[in-house]
């Protein structure tokens, strides 16, 4: 049977046979309410609310899991449905700690959207609520059980897509909750904090560390030189959270908007993507030329970073010595940039604002400092910088463009796409290219390594040398990569890896929702700002030429290594 012809609420409707009932009402435009169901990730029918009546059938079914079958009849509107959906919400809520107008997600709560679409209008069911745990152990992620609804979503993601499995289910009936086994902390187990579960969670059960006071006291102290920094991925995204539509560009609004917010300069870290690729290549170029451990990782994102430390902590010498992009910034801010102002580094205070929750503890790293002085100083999700804009009485969606700051801000294309899964690979292979070869590059886009297909394999010609990568994104699709390096099956002499799925765009700490269509929007409007960019090419930008002038000498040299690169720390498995 090449299609199921079923009837949901007087609508017939074909689908592909395996189909579930939610799966056909939503292609007949039937909008069925769910709050466990994560499409493509957890669908338990544990919650209740996607309840429908099947003719036939005695009791109400989860649309989620119930699967189609030819000629059935579904009603999805009916009183006893309506009735049971509420009931269902009611009891969810009875035992949820109602704190909406502090919530961290107030007005983007999908158990306050679905509680208001049910028609809840009061709790009859009353009594003790479970314990409430806080675990604010880690610098990037705080887990509140008293807003956790079970619905298991946040599980799902930490063990399918990312394949770690931190948090799972824990005790049974009214003692169950969702967390590290054995009542541990998040601190105490191999949680790379990639914040993936926020964007799983429907309520605010597990959501970052709000760190944005630190920021409001630096740009009130008038001792502090308070520059901020932002990422490629933050451009893309930050619009959303003011009302416009995803993959909307608002470079310009955005710098404006910091800049109203006081920071004494506004810098872009696109500036030391294009640094690393310098860097990177040169690496890369080394190891190929004297033997070095191949194949060579990529070390821009911090949640991979930590899972590789805890579950292939032999394979480390594969990674680049390269700090991240992020940290690389910190670094030349607090002395190069330091010294053109005539400033000591402990006047500098850095701000990043990131796509990523894992940043935050990348931040704190010991390894980090120098001279008992971080690197960067306070990191910000992009909801955290949208919060402070809103707070401040700036409409981010109407402002007039202005640019970064010199000489910190320049950047090229390059460093633009670093936010996309294959960003990073691709901004080195232009560069790698032109390095070794010294010819130029005709077509600077290798659409090889683009795209959202988990593991990407792609072979370059770079003079004399075919050149094999690879591409991961996601930490399951890391897993299996880094399983072929450890059998030493990966015949790849470089290997890009981003901890979240479509790379920073989909970060822990972007905006919410973020799904594959939103992340799709995101990734366009980065190529689409790359392709409008003058220069395209890391090692075009004259403000980096600058930088290896005045200060840094050649790349990869002494100097270089001393401030922008850094080693990594065997973890395990806890």
């Amino acid at each position: 049977m090449d299609t199921v012809k079923l009837t949901i609420d007087n609508i017939e409707v074909n689908v592909a046979p395996g189909a579930t009932v939610l799966d056909a009402a939503r292609k007949a435009g039937v909008d069925i309410p769910t709050l466990c169901h994560l499409q493509g990730v957890h669908a338990a029918g544990a919650c209740r609310v996607c309840l429908v009546q099947v003719e036939g059938q005695r009791n109400l079914q989860a649309a989620c899991v119930y699967p189609v079958k030819d000629g059935m009849t579904v009603r999805t509107n009916t009183p006893e449905v309506r009735a049971a959906r509420r009931f269902s919400v009611e009891l969810i809520l009875s035992d949820h700690h109602q704190e909406c107008p502090t919530c961290a997600r107030n007005l983007n709560c999908e158990l306050q959207r679905l509680a208001d679409r049910v028609g809840v209008r009061e709790i009859h069911y009353t009594g003790s609520k479970r314990e409430e745990i806080l675990d604010e152990s880690t610098p990037s992620l705080v887990r509140d059980n008293g807003k956790c609804i079970l619905c298991g979503r946040c599980t799902s993601v930490c063990q399918q897509t990312q394949g770690v499995g931190a948090i799972g289910y824990s005790e049974r009936g009214y003692k169950a909750t969702v967390g590290p086994s054995f009542g541990r902390n998040l601190a105490d187990v191999s949680c790379v904090l990639c914040g993936q579960c926020i964007h799983a969670c429907p309520v605010a059960a597990i959501r970052e560390r709000d760190d944005t006071m630190g920021v409001w006291e630096a740009l009130a102290d008038i001792g502090k030189h308070v520059v901020v920094q932002t990422a490629p991925a933050v451009r893309a995204a930050i619009g959303e959270e003011f009302g416009l539509p995803a993959g909307t560009p608002v470079t310009g609004r955005m710098v404006t908007a910091l800049r109203r917010l006081g920071f004494d300069a506004v810098f872009d870290t696109d500036f030391t993507a294009d640094l690393t690729i310098l860097e990177e290549g040169n690496e890369l170029l080394h190891r190929l030329q004297h033997g070095g451990v191949l194949p060579m990782i990529t070390s821009c994102s911090p949640g991979w970073i930590k899972f590789c430390e805890h579950f292939f902590p032999e394979e480390l010498d594969h990674l680049s010595s390269c700090k991240s992009p992020q940290q690389m910034f910190g670094a030349v801010a607090k002395t190069y940039y330091a010294e053109k102002l005539g400033l000591r580094p402990e006047e500098i205070f850095v701000v990043s604002i990131m796509p990523c929750t894992a940043k935050k503890f990348e931040a704190g790293r010991d390894e980090m400092a120098s001279n008992g002085i971080r690197d960067v100083d306070v990191v910000l999700t992009t909801r955290e910088a949208a919060a402070m804009i809103k707070e401040a009485g700036i409409d981010l969606s109407c402002l007039p463009n202005e640019e970064f700051d010199a000489p910190l801000g320049m950047s090229t294309g390059a460093g633009a796409i670093f936010g996309n899964t294959g960003g990073v690979m691709e901004a080195a292979l232009r560069t790698v290219y032109e390095v070794v070869t010294g010819e130029k590059l005709v077509e600077l886009d290798f659409h090889a390594v683009r795209g959202m297909e988990g593991v990407k394999e792609a072979t370059v010609p770079v003079g004399d040398v075919q050149v094999k990568v690879a591409v991961a994104h996601g930490l399951s699709n890391a897993r299996t990569v880094m399983e072929k390096v450890a059998a030493g099956e990966a015949d790849y002499h470089f290997i890009e890896i981003m901890c979240c799925p479509g790379g920073c765009i989909g970060g822990g700490g972007q905006p919410i929702p973020t799904d594959d269509a939103i992340r799709a929007k995101r990734i366009q409007a980065l190529y689409d700002e790359d392709l409008s960019m003058k220069l395209r090419k890391s090692h075009e930008n004259p403000a980096v030429t600058t930088l290896y002038e005045e200060f840094l000498g050649k790349p990869y040299g002494s100097k270089a290594h001393k401030l922008l690169h850094t080693s990594y720390t065997p973890r395990g498995v806890y």
